[in-house]
């Protein structure tokens, strides 16, 4: 197969910014932004003009050491200390910033942060230490508070009770609003606050009676001074609920339902109910999903101030658009139609991709993030018009959006920058940016380290259904105090992301530098079935699972190798979870890789389906078909296939994928005589956040692949655990 066909596509940097394409609205920002937008602007294009002259620069100074042997500064401490976790934004009453940050050196715990009243003052801890502000709806969590006014409802992690807040009353303690069931049995989240009714509405997932199959709905917590009662249940009958919210009168409420064995991105339903003078749901209307001509799955449903209600759905060209709801014959118009997603998949609970800024009779203003061939773009609808202008900012990837006073909080990030909270100020007429800062970043000393920094390029290759192709980002070594003889080729570590219905996207991530600055390549793949590309590309892995995903990855090792950016005798991959799945079925169904790093993965599909949690328990019907697939693509059930060392990573108290699937891999592997280690870790669940265990697991994946196929020695200090079969 002619696998060098594709050449790379684009290199996702702050430079990026093709004008030609933009609108007038685009070109003004660096035309005419004030001067307190150019130099921020300025600094992050000099920063990566300076990333892109790094390779070149005084080759003849480099020390000559082999790819995988050389010596950063961004080590497993920085990487594991550094990155912040963000799990929401929202605003107060006093127009500031408000944030959800994940502490690793914290163990995971997750804090309330206030941005500081002037700046340069530090901002203020909201949350109080016997507290962490985390729910485990759905297992995977997200939407864990809300905020209106003065007052803060949130979840905690403890007990998973909701706790309302004062955030002008200093040292006010949270006070439990939700009765306690004697455990964290009763989940909350994806709330907001009713006005009309002094409640809050949210999701409930109730385990009490069956913890593998809770019951979920849409209940109203009282926000009084009296008795803690019963929250009232408003809407119930279906699996799964999202995004409850109110009109702004408290008359109607806008809410996305759907039910086993779809996932919300494979079908699902929005309604709308009108309520009564009790706060009782007295109508329904079925706004989208309803059709069956058309297969979507509708999200993020939001009223806008003069109470039109705008949602995202994939309906007419398979990728998800902003719509409109005509409430009087309860049709739904498309705002500005284009292949490109406004969304993402709900694997989380809170997203928020976009804004109303402005409604009024003359303007309605929709700011929106889309994303388009692996970059995103932030933008304004003018929805009378049914114009779409860009906004040009240094991010090149946007995850969700905050409306503020005269500004808009966004959360992004680049080839250059980490995952950061930006200000994006705009004029008065919401039609240029005159000022960008950022005001929050997970990793804020990582600038330092930027001479050593890889920049992703966005790389289409072929796959093997001839004529489609799927994407990845690669990154390749870099460190400007070392090179590889010419003769060399870089090992290659290649990620397969998790989901498997997400998406991986081309951003600082420190723990892919730890790699590159060492000597590797890395590649990061967006095979079939994952988000970004529309429906059409998503629906790939249906019924495919173990097959696509894995032929994918395997391409894209095979492209890189023969155009000359890896060492075919040197390919290894890691993956968590379903990447992890991917890992292990690419590891004993293909030849195509010389080791493998499995984190929290998946071993046993019917293992699988029986023990994991209900959010995805129907979620294999769709992924994988017959039972005999159950059975053959299960790697644990093709143990004498396995020609390779592997390394397993697994949290005791993970409940999507339990434990037992890495030991059953890890003891077969290890009977069979194959070089094989296991790592468990005591009180980590789906996913590791505590600083220790991140360092711990990459340092170990690190020593892993160079004492097996690496033929080199690492520059840190790493002591190594035994490996079974070998050692």
């Amino acid at each position: 197969m002619a696998l060098a066909a594709i050449a790379i596509v684009a290199r996702c940097s702050p430079l990026s910014f093709p004008k030609s394409n933009f609108s007038p609205l685009a070109r003004v920002l660096v035309a005419r932004s004030s001067s307190s937008f150019k130099p921020h602007l300025r600094r992050y294009k000099a920063m990566a003009s300076s990333l892109s002259s790094s390779g070149t620069a005084a080759k003849t100074e480099r020390v000559t050491a082999p790819y995988g042997s050389w010596k950063s500064p961004i080590t497993a401490d920085v990487v594991s200390g550094a990155s912040k976790r963000l799990d929401g934004i929202s605003v107060d009453g006093d127009g500031r910033l408000l944030w959800l940050e994940s502490r690793p050196s914290e163990s995971g715990r997750s804090v309330l942060v206030k941005e500081p009243e002037k700046p340069g003052e530090e901002p203020v801890d909201i949350t109080p230490k016997e507290f962490a502000v985390r729910t485990l709806c759905q297992e995977y969590g997200g939407g864990a508070f809300s905020i209106s006014g003065d007052t803060l409802v949130f979840s905690n992690y403890k007990d998973q009770r909701l706790y309302k807040q004062s955030l002008h009353l200093k040292d006010s303690p949270p006070l439990p609003i939700t009765p306690d069931y004697g455990g964290p049995s009763v989940c909350y989240a994806d709330g907001v606050f009713d006005g009309r009714f002094g409640r809050y509405v949210t999701v409930r997932e109730d385990r009490r009676e069956d913890s593998l199959n809770p019951t979920t709905m849409v209940v109203a917590v009282g926000l009084g001074e009296k008795d803690i009662q019963e929250p009232k249940v408003l809407i119930s009958g279906n699996d799964f609920y999202a995004f409850p919210r109110m009109d702004p009168k408290g008359e109607k409420i806008a809410w996305i339902e759907w039910g086993h064995p779809n996932m919300p991105w494979d079908k699902a339903e929005l309604w709308v109910g009108y309520i009564s003078e009790v706060g009782d749901i007295f109508k329904r209307v079925c706004v989208a999903g309803h059709d069956p001509k058309h297969v979507e799955s509708p999200t993020e449903p939001k009223w806008s101030p003069k109470g039109e209600l705008f949602f995202i759905t994939d309906r007419q060209n398979g990728f998800w658009n902003l719509y409109k709801w005509i409430e009087s014959t309860n049709e739904v118009l498309p705002l500005y139609p284009l292949n490109a997603e406004f969304a993402r998949s709900l694997w989380v609970f809170g997203m928020n991709s976009y804004e109303v800024i402005q409604s009024d009779k003359q303007k309605i203003l929709i700011a929106c993030s889309y994303r388009q061939r692996g970059r995103s773009h932030l933008a304004i609808i003018d929805v009378l018009q049914s114009s779409l202008s860009l906004l040009d900012i240094p991010f090149t990837d946007i995850q969700d959006i905050t409306s503020g006073n005269n500004c808009l909080y966004v959360e992004g990030a680049s080839g250059v920058l980490p995952t950061s909270v930006a200000k994006v100020t705009f004029n008065d007429e919401k039609s240029e940016i005159i000022d960008f800062r950022i005001i929050w970043s997970s990793s804020p000393d990582s600038l330092k380290y930027q001479s050593y920094f890889s920049l992703p390029e966005l790389i289409e290759f072929p796959t093997e259904v001839p004529g489609q192709n799927a994407y990845a980002y690669f990154y390749p070594p870099s460190n400007h105090v070392y090179q590889a003889s010419q003769e060399e080729k870089p090992p290659l570590l290649l990620k397969s992301h998790g989901g498997p219905t997400s998406e991986t996207r081309g951003v600082l991530n420190l723990s892919i530098q730890y790699w590159t600055s060492r000597g590797w390549a890395f590649v990061d793949v967006n095979y079939g079935g994952s988000t970004g590309y529309g429906r059409e590309f998503r629906e790939r892995l249906l019924g495919r699972w173990g097959i696509v995903d894995v032929d994918d990855c395997c391409s894209c090792a095979k492209f890189l190798v023969e155009s000359g950016k890896a060492d075919g005798n040197r390919l290894c991959i890691t993956g968590g979870s379903a990447g992890g799945y991917t890992t292990l079925a690419a590891l004993a169904f293909r030849e195509t890789f010389k080791a493998g790093a499995s984190l929290y993965g998946v071993a046993d599909l019917n293992m699988l389906r029986a023990e994991t949690h209900k959010f995805e328990s129907h979620y294999l019907d769709k992924l994988v078909g017959s039972e005999k697939d159950y059975y053959e693509r299960s790697p644990i059930n093709s143990v004498e296939k396995f020609s390779c060392p592997i390394i397993l990573f697994q949290g005791l108290e993970d409940k999507v994928v339990p434990p037992d699937q890495a030991r059953k891999i890890y003891e077969a592997l290890k009977q069979k005589g194959l070089p094989v280690a296991l790592v468990e870790y005591e009180g980590e669940q789906h996913g590791f956040r505590k600083a220790e265990n991140i360092k711990f697991t990459l340092e170990q994946q690190m020593v892993f692949f160079a004492r097996l196929v690496g033929h080199f020695d690492v520059a840190d200090e790493i002591t190594p655990i035994k490996i079974d079969n070998f050692d």
